[in-house]
């Protein structure tokens, strides 16, 4: 049986993928860790008394996971890879994949120093300093890194009957964020290079497909739907949702294409971006009723609150 949980850690993304067998665990992945903090400073007001928001690390404990197979990262913004300290600070990692691995021995960043660095600019480098930080912070908890070129889609066969592709932007945006990520730990700050590079991360996000006796489970990071109303748009059983069902996230053309019979949205209940958007909700509507949300989103007249800790979907 396959056992996906889409974590509710409030503003971010994280997905735990098991396949169990007669009530143990034969395999698991976590795809992206969530934020750092279960509340953004830029969320009006409090979280409800009611809510169920939980760190992506904590989940993994309460479920009785102490060892993952494989940790997924799909880009670098805080919201996917801020949780990953608390994550290997209560499970070990056999290995970990993502589109860049910070150098061996990588200093602290120290991002809010002075460097003279615009917002965004040093929120790019805040994001590496996370990424790496959780890494020096616990060694030996992750037994392999690696590191995904980019340049071609990733074929895993994960266990007997689970398989995944691993789908990837232009290939030259992963050289690109080498380039970027590289100077970066080598000292440099080139306000350009980050503010430019801060621009692109969404677009490098890397998509999942997974197939399981017969279904197949779409994971679309955070890309832009623009990007992917391409021939790689194969139809599919579940959808997690790219970026928060914002915007820019789903086209009708999108959904035509992929045709899901369930979609999931990783969101945090009452942000004040329009995430996610009623438009792109009643759009979504039109495809399937099957439409689950990790937060208690609450859009009147279209979506009623849900508390719970993760959207949980078994398949046989």
């Amino acid at each position: 049986m396959l056992v996906l949980d889409f974590i509710n850690v409030g503003n971010g993304d994280s997905t735990l993928v098991r396949e169990m067998e007669n009530g143990r665990q034969k395999f698991a992945m976590l795809v992206d860790c969530g934020h750092d903090s279960l509340v953004r400073d830029d969320h009006p007001g409090e979280l409800d008394p009611r809510s169920r928001r939980i760190y992506a690390g904590e989940f993994l404990q309460k479920q009785g996971v102490a060892r993952l197979d494989k940790v997924l990262l799909t880009h670098f913004h805080r919201d996917h890879i801020g949780g990953l300290g608390r994550v290997l600070e209560r499970v070990t990692a056999d290995e970990l994949l993502a589109s860049y691995v910070p150098p061996a021995g990588a200093a602290p960043l120290e991002p809010d120093g002075d460097n003279g660095l615009p917002k965004a600019a040093r929120n790019a480098v805040r994001c590496a300093d996370l990424y790496a930080g959780a890494l020096r912070a616990n060694p030996g908890r992750v037994g392999r890194l690696t590191e995904l070129p980019g340049d071609r889609m990733e074929r895993f066969r994960l266990t007997d009957s689970l398989e995944m592709d691993i789908l990837f932007g232009e290939a030259a945006l992963y050289r690109r964020q080498k380039e970027v990520y590289d100077a970066v730990f080598r000292g440099e700050r080139n306000e350009y290079d980050l503010l430019h590079w801060a621009k692109c991360m969404n677009v490098s996000s890397l998509r999942q497909r997974l197939r399981y006796h017969g279904k197949e489970i779409v994971l679309g990071g955070d890309f832009y739907a623009h990007m992917w109303e391409t021939a790689s748009a194969l139809p599919c059983d579940i959808l997690k949702a790219p970026h928060h069902a914002s915007l820019s996230s789903t086209t009708r053309k999108l959904l035509k294409m992929l045709r899901p019979k369930t979609i999931v949205v990783s969101v945090a209940a009452g942000r004040p971006d329009e995430r996610p958007h009623p438009y792109i909700i009643s759009l979504m509507r039109e495809f399937t009723e099957d439409l689950h949300f990790t937060d208690a989103v609450d859009i009147p007249g279209l979506v009623a609150p849900v508390f719970h800790e993760s959207v949980h979907i078994e398949i046989e």
